[in-house]
This record gives structure tokens, C-alpha cells and sequence, in this order.
């Protein structure tokens, strides 16, 4: 077999008839997914601070020297 003949019939095997965007769909439908998720994930921690806003004013109000300390509070 010459180079020619190996290229040729690489070349024939390598065409596609088909229709990559059908074939590819699936990988953005899985990042979809995964974004979806990710998202979901962040929304489940909103208003957290506000869920434990008793125990904060109770443990404030037992330790009132803590109330000064943080970030930013010197």
C-alpha cells in the first residue's frame, strides 16, 4: 500500500453524512443540567441568615462582648 492509497481510504472512512448539531445536542443538554442544578443549589442557601436570626440575637444577648467582634467591627 502506497501513502496515496492509505490517505484515500482514510479520507472515506473520516465523511460524515449526518447532522452534527443532532449529534452534539446532548452535550449541551447535559450542561443545561448541570447548570439547572448548580443553581438550584445556590437558591437552596438564600435567606439563610435570616432562618437562625434567633439563635443570633440570643447568643448576642448571652455574650454581649461578642456582639463587637466580627468583621470589620473594631
Amino acid at each position: 500500500m502506497t501513502l496515496a492509497t492509505i490517505v484515500t481510504l482514510a479520507a472515506e472512512g473520516a465523511e460524515h453524512h449526518g447532522n452534527v448539531q443532532a449529534e452534539t445536542f446532548i452535550y449541551g443538554a447535559i450542561a443545561f443540567v448541570i447548570f439547572i442544578a448548580l443553581g438550584l443549589v445556590t437558591l437552596s442557601y438564600r435567606n439563610v441568615a435570616n432562618r437562625h436570626s434567633q439563635k443570633a440575637e440570643a447568643y448576642a444577648k448571652a455574650h454581649p462582648d461578642a456582639a463587637q467582634a466580627g468583621h470589620g467591627h473594631h
